[in-house]
């Protein structure tokens, strides 16, 4: 028996998502469940667009992963996998404005208001080290 593309994609996905999934951060699949999280999310919230490209191999989720182990870090951390689970993605966009559409990026809410938003860009230009640093910058900023 042979497997789909649907199923190998997922299968291939899977330790893109576990990256996050296993250091606390909670994926949101579907636009309700992103809708309903973040409209009564309390606090500051981490929402990570996860994505299968390079930079968020080597810059993004590394980068995410290490800035959580600061003792001052979001209330609540979520994550949507662009290219994955697309009307989520979407919906968790629509939060981020002014901000364009980019994958991987990372945003930091404060009680539902955007305060923080590193673009793909600015993934993609930085190490590991450097999203590590901006992260807390911004926790110190809008966490404590």
């Amino acid at each position: 028996m042979s497997m789909s593309f649907d199923q190998y994609m997922r299968d291939m996905v899977q330790p893109m998502r576990d990256e996050l999934t296993s250091i606390g951060i909670q994926e949101l699949r579907t636009p309700e469940e992103v809708e309903e999280t973040l409209e009564n999310a309390k606090g500051t919230t981490l929402i990570v667009i996860n994505s299968v490209c390079g930079c968020a191999a080597g810059q993004c989720r590394p980068g995410v992963a290490h800035a959580l182990q600061s003792d001052v870090k979001p209330d609540n951390l979520y994550t949507v996998f662009a290219g994955q689970d697309k009307e989520a993605t979407a919906k968790a966009r629509e939060y981020f404005a002014p901000f364009p559409p980019s994958s991987p990026s990372i945003a930091l809410m404060k009680d539902g208001e955007l305060v923080h938003f590193i673009e793909r860009h600015q993934i993609e230009n930085n190490s590991a080290e450097d999203i590590s640093i901006a992260l807390n910058d911004a926790f110190e900023k809008y966490c404590l």
